[in-house]
């Protein structure tokens, strides 16, 4: 962040003087930027008939979003969700003014760390704000700027560009599940499942869930900006969000197909354990059935009687030992055959 900040200040060129949390203030004109400008001039700079304002605030303040405030008109409740973080995705509409909430996401030492950015559209301005775990959109406006015929349509393409950047960034976390549940799988089935797999397995649904809570409302999103009336040349933007939709539902479709997948390797995870536990059991009570035919003649002949079977016999005690081997013997030739043993 104080790197994105002092960056920001020499752009600028007012160190001693750009707000802490501000990244970037420019004017475009003619899909080209004029110049960095301070903050508080922005509010005069979008009042022409053409060109258009893009500020880049990082974690903002209270005193730097209220200058925002003042200089764009906007609405109380609107700045206040702006410098709340842990809001829900959403599109709210404040005249014609647009605040768009969007998750971002980040694999960062094989987690999933979620942010925020949250989006002020107005006529010939845009103000994007970032909380938490979220990639620079130093990439995004260099990809504008090198399409100034696209970045002519204003307003409309910088919120379309900012909102693909993040729907694309999400892929790479779809990729990496499902490489890690690739692998699991193959595991899964090579050796029996352990409680560390298990705890795997639990781990990824359980932030594929939280992936699912950003992206899935991406859908509604990107439907009422297709329904949004964009005035003047702003609506030559229709096919690139269409575009953008089509991105979402692919995202949404793939983080559904690897739920799935994951609730079926959980089950198989179990499953599995519960039938070498079986075999376990079933071992157990085989030798257990075994063991328990020399015991009973073994209790039999232990007990103090003077008139037993066979006790006065010569050939007694190896004729009883050879009927306990051939007991045994049986046994363990069925219980075998049954698959028990």
């Amino acid at each position: 962040m104080a790197d994105e900040t002092v960056l920001a200040r020499e752009m600028i060129g007012a160190e001693s003087t750009a707000p802490r949390g501000l990244i970037a203030s420019a004017i475009y004109q003619g899909g080209h930027r004029q110049r960095d400008i301070p903050l508080h001039e922005c509010g005069d700079a979008c009042q022409g008939d053409d060109g258009v304002v893009w500020i880049g605030l990082l974690e903002p303040d209270e005193a730097l979003l209220d200058i925002v405030r003042q200089q764009f008109g906007l609405h109380e409740m609107l700045v206040e969700d702006a410098h709340q973080a842990h809001q829900r995705p959403k599109l709210d509409v404040y005249g014609d003014v647009l605040f768009l909430v969007v998750r971002t996401a980040q694999l960062i030492g094989g987690r999933i760390e979620f942010g925020e950015t949250h989006i002020v559209v107005g006529k010939r301005y845009v103000i994007s704000i970032r909380h938490g775990a979220s990639t620079s959109y130093n990439e995004v406006r260099q990809r504008c700027e090198r399409a100034p015929e696209l970045l002519q349509m204003g307003e409309s393409f910088i919120l379309y560009a900012i909102l693909d950047f993040v729907t694309d960034n999400y892929f790479p976390i779809v990729d990496a599940i499902e490489n890690e549940l690739e692998g699991i799988e193959e595991e899964l089935f090579a050796s029996s499942p352990t409680d560390e797999k298990i705890e795997r397995i639990y781990r990824l649904r359980s932030q594929l869930q939280g992936l699912r809570r950003a992206v899935t409302p991406m859908v509604e999103i990107c439907n009422r900006l297709d329904r949004h009336d964009f005035a003047g040349k702003a609506a030559a933007i229709r096919p690139y969000l269409r575009d953008l939709h089509d991105h979402v539902l692919l995202a949404n479709e793939a983080i559904l197909d690897l739920r799935e997948r994951l609730a079926s390797a959980f089950e198989a995870s179990l499953l599995l354990a519960s039938a070498k536990q079986n075999d376990i059991v079933k071992k157990l009570a085989s030798w257990a059935a075994i063991l328990a035919v020399p015991t009973a003649i073994a209790g039999i002949y232990g007990m103090n009687f003077k008139f037993m079977p066979e006790l006065e016999w010569q050939w007694g005690y190896p004729a009883i030992m050879s009927f306990m081997a051939v007991l045994i013997a049986f046994l363990g030739f069925r219980l075998k055959r049954a698959g028990w043993l």
